[in-house]
């Protein structure tokens, strides 16, 4: 509820959560939580049966705001612009040194991150190759969901892939437990 709640209210696209900084402090969060059920202690611990003290006043607010903080702290720095460009261009040199993806796939990505977007008429012109090797760069980095076009006349923008955040956006997720096993 508090990440579809912060979800509307700060409008970051689900790019910002506060999810993950619960998740990375799950046992403290699952304690205060099942503390804001306790019974109240006396009279003066809220109107209600469960203790306004445990929920409201201190431990688990404190230790909510602290996580939003923690988490705008994070985001802000994993997504400085320079750091993160630099990420992206290192990937992309690992993969042409594989041969993974072609030799200029670099400076397509870079003028694509510069511009927030790029018109497909001026990838060859970017590049200083013809319009045939543009479009089999285009095509690769599509393929590997790194670069979308809303339809194939649309300019290029990027696309920040879920199998790339480890590597593009470090931290962004929490590592897998040890023995943790996906269904």
């Amino acid at each position: 509820m508090s990440h579809a709640t912060l979800l509307e209210a700060l409008e970051t696209g689900a790019l910002w959560s506060v999810a993950g900084g619960l998740a990375r402090r799950v046992e403290t969060y699952k304690e205060l939580l099942a503390n804001c059920d306790r019974r109240g202690r006396n009279g003066l611990d809220g109107r209600g049966p469960l203790s306004e003290e445990a929920l409201a006043l201190v431990a688990f607010t404190r230790f909510f705001l602290e996580t939003c903080l923690d988490q705008i702290t994070f985001m802000e720095n994993l997504v400085q612009p320079e750091a993160l460009r630099h990420r992206i261009l290192g990937w992309a040199e690992g993969q042409v040194r594989l041969k993974a993806l072609p030799a200029n796939t670099g400076k397509l990505l870079e003028a694509v991150l510069y511009r927030g977007e790029l018109p497909r008429a001026e990838v060859g012109d970017v590049l200083h190759v013809g319009v045939r090797q543009g479009q089999r760069i285009v095509a690769e980095l599509v393929k590997v969901n790194v670069l979308v076009p809303d339809d194939s006349r649309a300019p290029l923008r990027m696309a920040f892939p879920a199998t790339l955040a480890s590597q593009w956006m470090p931290g962004l997720f929490p590592e897998k437990p040890s023995g943790w096993k996906s269904s």
